[in-house]
């Protein structure tokens, strides 16, 4: 059977033909070639196409692009191997012909800028990975000599130093001192521009950012406005329905009484006049000039002490908020467990306790929850007796409130 493949016996690697082995002959110096039945491995990329002829490239593929699905199409591509070496063109021939014995060209690494491979090798990079890079880039900028690293990064010969013939170093015109100054200005001159233009990008939006904000304040503001200015008028609607019918009920007393007296002495029902003129309003009647104060609730109650600590540690953003969290936590431990009774005890001398609730004064919430301070003990304690879910609800809600709500506590 013929063979599919040339296997390398220096480093094993499997080429297609006679012209890879003759080019890896001339960049290895490997000598040791031998006919395999074992085709090359054609693993193509389903999502670019790329192929790839063994598994480190194959898995290189992966960690560069993320594609994971390769197609095997090893023997679609597999193909006896000629063994018979291709004739030389004719140029070639004569050229060999006209030289006689002519020496083969000495072969040196080409010049590269010294300061672009420093700054590559400072970076990581090998000197014949950042010299090949520099060189097959145009040796004009670092950008360029990484952008072709990242592209050329499953080469083979990555990490092989590149060779030039040295009449070509020696012809090759090199920057003086003064073009590489002036390269190495626009390069600062290009980084200054992006980074300005970069910083005036974020400025506007933070000016946006700031903008919107301020809208979103301003509206809620109003609407906490609206909705006073709603509630007192409501307030004011009840308190007049309220004193007319305390005026119509003490009416009806009156007139009880003034018909009670007439028939203890005997004298016949008051006919009701409907000319006589009304008495002027009794001087206790006259409406208070202010609104009477409607007691809070303790939800309001639970709420305003919420916002005293927010606004007396309006620095303290971070701390206010594990505050509320860790008063969630009682009281949610408190609702799920109302029976164990280590939830319903708070030690006060507690390191953790005071840095988190203490010191920010979430003591006077508890009390509110129904905590109480036994006389002597540095404890707050719920009894079972007093453990009342639809208050602990309520306080759980407006920790929730407090704790989502960016506009708690600003207005």
């Amino acid at each position: 059977m013929a063979g599919l493949s040339l296997r390398c016996g220096d480093c094993g690697v499997q080429l297609r033909s006679v012209e890879e082995a003759q080019a890896h002959a001339e960049a290895t110096s490997h000598t040791n070639f031998a006919e395999s039945t074992e085709a090359v491995l054609n693993l193509v990329c389903a999502d670019c196409g790329k192929p790839c002829r063994s598994q480190t490239e194959v898995d290189l593929h992966k960690k560069r692009t993320g594609h994971a699905e390769f197609t095997d199409k090893t023997m679609e591509a597999a193909k006896p191997i000629d063994l018979e070496a291709p004739p030389k063109p004719a140029s070639e021939a004569m050229d060999v012909d006209a030289s006689g014995s002519a020496e083969p060209q000495e072969l040196v690494s080409p010049e590269v800028n010294k300061e672009m491979l420093g700054e590559l090798e400072s970076m990581g990079f090998s000197t014949a990975r950042a010299t090949r890079a520099l060189h097959f880039s145009g040796n004009s900028t670092i950008e360029g000599a990484i952008n072709w690293l990242s592209e050329h990064q499953e080469d083979p010969d990555i990490d092989e130093m590149p060779m030039v013939p040295a009449n070509t170093v020696a012809n090759k015109p090199s920057l003086t001192e003064e073009e590489k100054k002036i390269k190495a200005q626009e390069l600062r001159e290009r980084a200054r521009k992006k980074n300005e233009e970069e910083e005036k990008r974020m400025e506007r939006e933070r000016e946006k950012e700031r903008i919107r904000i301020g809208k979103e304040l301003l509206e809620a503001k109003k609407m906490e406005e609206l909705n006073e200015r709603k509630r007192i008028i409501e307030l004011r609607r009840l308190e007049k329905e309220e004193e007319k019918r305390a005026r119509e009920k003490i009416r009806q007393k009156l007139e009880e009484d003034k018909a009670e007296r007439r028939r203890k002495l005997g004298l016949p029902a008051e006919a009701p006049a409907a000319s006589k003129p009304s008495a002027p309003p009794p001087v206790e009647e006259k409406k208070s000039a202010f609104l009477p104060v409607r007691p809070a609730t303790k939800a309001e109650r639970m709420r305003d002490c919420l916002r005293n600590i927010k606004q007396q540690n309006k620095e303290e953003d971070a701390k206010v908020k594990r505050a509320f969290q860790t008063l969630l936590t009682y009281i949610g431990n408190v609702v799920k467990n109302p029976d164990e009774e280590k939830f319903r005890k708070i030690r006060l001398n507690n390191a953790t306790f005071q840095e988190r609730v203490g010191s920010l004064g979430g003591i006077e919430f508890l009390e509110l929850c129904g905590f109480e301070k036994p006389e002597g003990e540095e404890i707050l304690f719920l009894a079972r007796d007093k453990v009342d879910k639809a208050v602990l609800n309520v306080a759980g809600a407006e920790l929730n409130s407090a704790i989502t709500n960016p506009f708690f506590g600003v207005l």
